[in-house]
């Protein structure tokens, strides 16, 4: 059961609520938005609250948000399916209102609800919404979490030492605290990775508390040829074959909102990072798809709900930065088609949009077969390494 309900909260809340965010954005700005779906697929449940249908569709996976547009039939199958479908007495399974507009009723839609008819900062406000709604989520799960259980104090714990490893080898035992490095306060777990990543043979003298005693160890990392995540170079890293519990200090509210807003600019930097190496050709084998997102979906909600709402904002700001990405039917390229129209002065040809529109699902494809071929390819070598283990003794 956990391998369906934790994908469908991960997927479901994320795409959610950046759709949550369009909605919104676009009611504030007049634009008629007739429907907002919950899930994709066949209706479970829908009911018409005003001049907006609300659905909770078969398929709980993100929903849609439907706005009246001059380009509706052009992009609707981006987005459910057209909105023509109860115009007419003849389909009163969408509930015909003959005083309603499209697509309940036989009223056409006023020129001044359409998207295309607001101007330029109205349109760009609907099209930042769901980015915006994402980078909140991330930040109200962070804020969250610190107001509950406080920041990572900068002493980690030694919770797992690996025998025969640098770290056992050096003295390191479960339960340490290591309070320094290279006698100085160590600032956070962080500051050690690195400094043992970047030290491949070299000595680090560390400062630990062992039953409230002070002890000073020297621990040697062993090397490991590692690809650099940003060039793809691979060159030695530094193990030493420990890992660390990091204990949590009570914090304010106000403290909890700042570093929940640190946290969350440091995280879409880095992924703004990870993309330019993407752009370069580097950590593309990385990159992960739907069924690598349910795998670790399911291993964050075996972690506990705190996990898996981690999980939650990490993917949830990733969406945010994926789309602002300057590609063609993603928000980044809708900005940049919107700004574009209106320097030319006019809107480009409906020939025009689709080539765009088609250039944009091709990259949109590519990036979905690599990312497919990534998750089989994994879990094809799991799967080997499985087999050669039952049959190689």
């Amino acid at each position: 059961m956990l391998s369906w309900i934790a994908p469908i909260i991960v997927f479901g809340l994320v795409v959610f609520v950046h759709e949550l965010g369009h909605f919104i954005a676009a009611k504030l700005m007049g634009v008629y938005a007739p429907r907002f779906s919950i899930g994709f697929g066949p209706s479970l449940l829908k009911k018409r609250i005003g001049e907006t249908e609300y659905v909770l569709a078969a398929l709980p996976l993100g929903g849609y948000v439907r706005m009246a547009s001059r380009e509706d039939e052009a992009t609707a199958f981006l987005e459910g399916g057209s909105e023509n479908s109860a115009v007419t007495p003849a389909n009163p399974k969408d509930g015909f209102d003959p005083n309603a507009m499209i697509p309940f009723g036989p009223k056409p839609i006023p020129e001044s609800r359409w998207f295309e008819s607001k101007s330029l900062p109205a349109r760009l406000f609907i099209m930042l919404a769901g980015v915006t709604m994402n980078a909140l989520l991330a930040y109200v799960i962070y804020a969250g979490l610190l107001i509950r259980s406080g920041i990572p104090s900068p002493v980690p714990v030694a919770a797992v030492v690996n025998p025969g490893k640098p770290a056992a080898l050096a003295g390191i035992q479960a339960g340490d605290s290591i309070a320094s490095l290279n006698g100085r306060p160590l600032e956070n777990w962080q500051t050690l990775l690195d400094s043992i990543g970047a030290s491949p043979g070299r000595p680090l003298q560390l400062g630990i508390v062992r039953q409230g005693q002070p002890v000073t160890v020297s621990v040697t990392p062993a090397s490991e040829v590692l690809p650099d995540p940003e060039t793809g170079v691979k060159r030695p890293v530094g193990r030493i074959g420990m890992i660390a519990n990091v204990t949590f200090t009570p914090v304010s509210v106000p403290r909890a909102l700042g570093e929940a807003w640190n946290i969350t600019v440091d995280n879409g930097g880095k992924i703004f990072t990870a993309l330019g190496s993407l752009v370069r050709g580097v950590g593309l084998s990385d990159l992960g798809g739907p069924i690598a997102i349910a795998q670790v979906s399911v291993q964050a909600a075996q972690g506990g709900v705190e996990s898996l709402l981690l999980l939650v904002a990490l993917i949830s700001i990733n969406v945010a930065v994926f789309n602002l990405l300057p590609i063609p039917i993603l928000d980044g390229g809708q900005i940049v088609l919107n700004v574009a129209e209106t320097i030319k002065g006019s809107a480009f040809s409906t020939r025009t949009r689709e080539r765009i529109l088609k250039g944009g699902l091709l990259i949109i494809g590519l990036l979905f077969v690599t990312v497919m071929f990534n998750d089989i390819s994994r879990n094809m070598q799991n799967i080997v390494r499985l087999v050669g283990r039952i049959f190689g003794g």
